[in-house]
């Protein structure tokens, strides 16, 4: 875990965490940790401090404001331990977990508690949907955004990434499943391209009897709690309350494989949508769009 810096003209304009996950010196973090940074601001530079405060220069890779996720990499050419990114589908709700990070201005501070809810949605203040985030009632302040959820076997499980503001215990983690694919991307591509059909989501379990009747295997699915007017979901006649269960035939059990699916290669290619409505299934055809600066999947 490290400490990141935003300095400008006038001083300091942020701080935040991060969690370096490449022995070379990536660290993932916050979007908006790092948001004037990656905006290449003019004077605006981001300073890292590892946890036995050596300090390091670094600039933004990449960023992916829809996710709220950033990919920085130190200028010095070092050797850092880094941490490894679980699976985050793993995750129970009552699971310990640990939060490490710098809240407010606190080095290196871990609070404990438990997963109290997965496949979370939360929109943030500036209108961007941030889907499959794990709820958990590990202590988190401003200074924790980017900093590691760590399970009780070490690995780290999500991004810490909002908190609400006067709620005793409920703070939000950007799950490790999410954080793989974008960090994927911005690697290879600098940005997150991707396919948009119009929907908000959230991971739902599906009932053993429900499986039975449906003839479904998979114990979880997404279920669609909005679709957006004259998108290709609501062409293709998909409505709220629909779950999906496929597409294309590759099983969606969690908003993080739907995430994962919509990706920048099926921007208009027709794809089947399995869907579960009224204990039936049914297939659906969505061409989809390339995702606008919206806040739907």
């Amino acid at each position: 875990m490290v400490r990141l810096d935003v300095v400008g003209p006038q001083g300091r304009r942020g701080s935040g965490s991060g969690v370096i996950v490449s022995p070379d010196g990536l660290i993932v973090t916050n979007h908006h940790v790092v948001a004037a940074a990656a905006a290449r601001a003019p004077g605006v530079r981001l300073a890292v401090t590892t946890a036995d405060g050596l300090r390091l220069g670094a600039r933004v890779v990449g960023a992916d404001p829809d996710t709220d996720l950033a990919l920085v990499r130190v200028d010095e050419n070092v050797l850092l331990p880094s941490a490894a990114l679980g699976d985050s589908r793993r995750l129970r709700r009552g699971q310990l977990v640990v939060a490490i990070g710098n809240p407010l201005g606190f080095e290196s501070t871990v609070t404990a508690g438990v997963v109290s809810a997965l496949g979370r949605s939360l929109r943030a203040s500036n209108g961007r949907l941030v889907d499959d985030l794990i709820q958990t009632d590990a202590a988190l302040n401003p200074g924790n955004s980017g900093g590691p959820l760590v399970a009780s076997h070490g690995e780290v499980v999500g991004i810490a990434t909002a908190i609400i503001q006067g709620a005793q215990g409920i703070c939000f983690a950007i799950a490790a499943n999410t954080v793989k694919h974008v960090l994927g991307e911005l690697v290879r591509h600098g940005r997150v391209r991707r396919a948009f059909i119009g929907i908000a989501a959230a991971q739902t379990a599906l009932p053993a009897r429900l499986r039975h009747l449906a003839g479904v295997a998979q114990e979880s699915a997404v279920m669609i709690a909005g679709v957006d007017p004259g998108s290709p979901a609501a062409e293709a006649g998909i409505v709220a309350g629909d779950v999906v269960l496929a597409i294309d035939g590759v099983p969606v059990t969690g908003a993080d494989e739907l995430v994962r699916v919509l990706t920048g290669e099926r921007i208009g290619r027709a794809l089947a949508i399995e869907l579960l409505r009224g204990g039936e299934r049914r297939t659906v055809p969505v061409v989809p769009l390339e995702r606008p600066g919206r806040t739907a999947a």
